[in-house]
């Protein structure tokens, strides 16, 4: 068999597994459990967050997450922007998109993983599709607003999800063009409870200076939540996406928690010593 065919076959069935995760079966499964997070939430009688990770798409279980703070306040437009969003595919978005109808816009700097998500969109769920949009640039705090502005998107949308790897804090800092009601992104979980984020670098790629000096604690995420008028409502198990629900949306059924118990898995735990050759290093408070 020629290395030409083994790649084909290998392509093939990779595409029919991701195909499985928006098969009728798949997505009668999920809407089963979105209603039945909806009949918890009525009821008054909702599950805690951290009990209803699933992951689908998303890098861990970021899409049960999000599937039960959506069922507990509601859809709305079904409308998203993904900074940082690779393929589009493998992200904290996409299951929304593929299995709910969400329409939405993923913004990466790497032109493979955009064209790789364009092409797969183009046919996928279906051909007839509204298909979400696609824009490639780096991001930086000086054009965020004007790259979704030009995309065509502003004013309130759903979900917003930052993952860069690096200035994560500054862009959603500098973002005003959008108003999402829930938040998901990325924070340094080797910086502990400390109150720093280190300082805005535009030219800054992974791994830069040393590979744990980038991004900003989860402290200070939560401290710029604050100021924006969101609040902590949870995180994945390792504790480095944080999630946010704005004010007053769901209080209730989704309440705040502390950044502590957001960093009680063994990993993050552990992850602190990697903090220690770097302490003294410049940071800012967050």
């Amino acid at each position: 068999m020629t290395n030409l065919i083994k790649k084909f076959i290998k392509k093939y069935f990779l595409i029919l597994r991701v195909r499985d995760k928006f098969s009728p079966a798949a997505q009668a499964s999920l809407r089963q459990l979105f209603l039945y997070y909806q009949e918890r939430a009525a009821a008054g009688n909702p599950p805690a967050l951290k009990d209803t990770g699933v992951k689908v798409f998303s890098q861990h279980e970021e899409d049960g997450l999000l599937l039960f703070i959506f069922a507990c306040i509601g859809m709305g437009g079904k409308r998203f922007v993904e900074i940082g969003s690779n393929d589009g595919v493998n992200s904290n978005c996409s299951n929304l998109a593929l299995n709910f109808g969400w329409h939405g816009l993923f913004i990466d700097a790497d032109k493979t993983c955009v064209e790789r998500g364009r092409r797969f969109y183009r046919r996928n769920p279906d051909p007839w599709d509204y298909h979400p949009t696609f824009v490639c640039a780096k991001v930086t705090r000086e054009n965020i607003n004007e790259l979704i502005e030009n995309a065509g998107f502003k004013g309130s949308i759903d979900l917003l999800s930052i993952d860069l790897d690096g200035y994560d804090y500054w862009i959603w800092d500098a973002l005003e063009i959008v108003q999402p009601r829930v938040v998901i992104i990325e924070t340094h979980v080797e910086f502990g409870m400390n109150n720093i984020v280190v300082p805005y670098d535009p030219a800054y790629t992974f791994p830069g200076k040393h590979p744990v000096y980038h991004g900003a604690s989860p402290v200070a995420m939560t401290n710029l939540a604050k100021r924006k008028g969101y609040r902590l409502v949870g995180a994945n198990d390792y504790g480095h996406n944080l999630i946010f629900v704005k004010d007053s949306m769901g209080e209730k059924l989704i309440p705040e928690v502390s950044v502590e118990s957001t960093l009680q898995h063994p990993s993050a735990i552990e992850s602190f010593k990697l903090f220690e050759p770097i302490k003294d290093w410049v940071y800012l408070q967050g």
